[in-house]
This record gives structure tokens, C-alpha cells and sequence, in this order.
């Protein structure tokens, strides 16, 4: 015949609660730090998946002329950049073929549409100057 115990066997322990409880917190605080670390690296991936244009090409492009005539003059990117436009005001800084050339690139998608500025100087005295001057 055969009995069944019903109280603890010798020998086999088990998890108090108190033991439980530390494992879960410590749980908690390891899957939130992870989820942490996920969203701020899904934000930052983000960001950097943002299309920013700014005026440098612009600038680069124009320095490889060695004339330069005073004006305004606005554009867009065509197909590279859709959706932003670019506008140039070269004026003579300085009776010596110093001009003044400011560009501002504006476009984008989003509820603040991205702007940027950029004002240099540049050198061309072989540059076309205005009729009277």
C-alpha cells in the first residue's frame, strides 16, 4: 500500500517570496532601462534619416566663378532636394571687387519648415559692377 505525503519533503527547498519579489524589481528596472536605450536609439535614427540642406553647396558652387554680378537670384534643388528653394543677394561690399554674397535655403517637411542662412565675402575684381558706380 502506497501513502501520500502531504507536508515538505526532506531536502527540497524553495523561493521565499521575499526572493520573488527582489527577482521581479530587478526585472522591472533591467526591461526599462532596455526600452530606454531602444527609444532613445529609434530617435536619434530618426533624426538622422532628416534630409538638411544648407547653403554650403551653394557657396561652393558659386566660388568656381571668378565674375560675380550684383543681384538677386532664387531657385530650387530640382530632383536632389525636393521641396526646398534657395534665394542669393550679391551686393558689393567695398569699391574693390569685394562682394557681399547671402544665401538662405528654406524647405522641407514637418511643422517647422528647416531655414538656413550663410554670408561670405568674396574676392572677383574682375566682376561686372552696376551701370553709374
Amino acid at each position: 500500500m502506497r501513502t501520500i505525503e502531504t507536508g515538505p519533503r526532506p531536502g527540497l527547498r524553495a523561493f521565499t517570496l521575499l526572493e520573488v519579489a527582489i527577482a521581479s524589481a530587478v526585472l522591472a528596472v533591467s526591461l526599462f532601462a532596455i526600452l530606454t536605450l531602444c527609444a532613445t536609439n529609434l530617435r536619434t535614427a530618426r533624426a538622422l534619416a532628416r534630409v538638411h540642406v544648407d547653403a554650403s553647396s551653394l557657396a561652393a558652387e558659386l566660388s568656381l566663378t571668378n565674375r560675380l554680378e550684383e543681384g538677386v537670384e532664387s531657385g530650387d534643388f530640382g530632383d536632389s532636394y525636393p521641396g526646398y528653394s534657395w534665394n542669393r543677394r550679391i551686393t558689393e561690399y567695398t569699391t574693390n571687387g569685394l562682394y557681399l554674397v547671402e544665401f538662405e535655403v528654406a524647405g522641407g517637411t514637418g511643422p517647422t519648415p528647416d531655414r538656413s542662412t550663410l554670408s561670405l565675402l568674396l574676392y572677383r575684381p574682375d566682376s561686372v559692377r552696376r551701370a553709374g558706380q
